[in-house]
């Protein structure tokens, strides 16, 4: 897998559905995000993403709000 193709998930459209490949961040905000089924290869869909406003995604039939900050470090494919 090439690490060239993976960007934020922050940087992803409204509508679109991606692959979470890594979490770029450390051990208490990769639990964290565990906990709400935002794991390696689960399959996310960018709900909103409209600035200002929250940063909404879907997750196994999920709707999640993460920050910004958070979501820069979700990289995807």
């Amino acid at each position: 897998m090439e690490q060239a193709n993976l960007i934020p998930l922050s940087q992803i459209t409204q509508g679109q559905t991606v692959k979470l490949v890594k979490i770029n961040a450390g051990r208490g905000l990769r639990m964290r995000l565990a906990s709400m089924g935002i794991l390696p290869d689960v399959t996310i869909t960018v709900v909103n993403n409209r600035h200002p406003g929250p940063f909404m995604i879907s997750v196994k039939g999920t709707k999640v709000m993460l920050g910004r900050g958070m979501a820069d470090k979700v990289l995807v494919q």
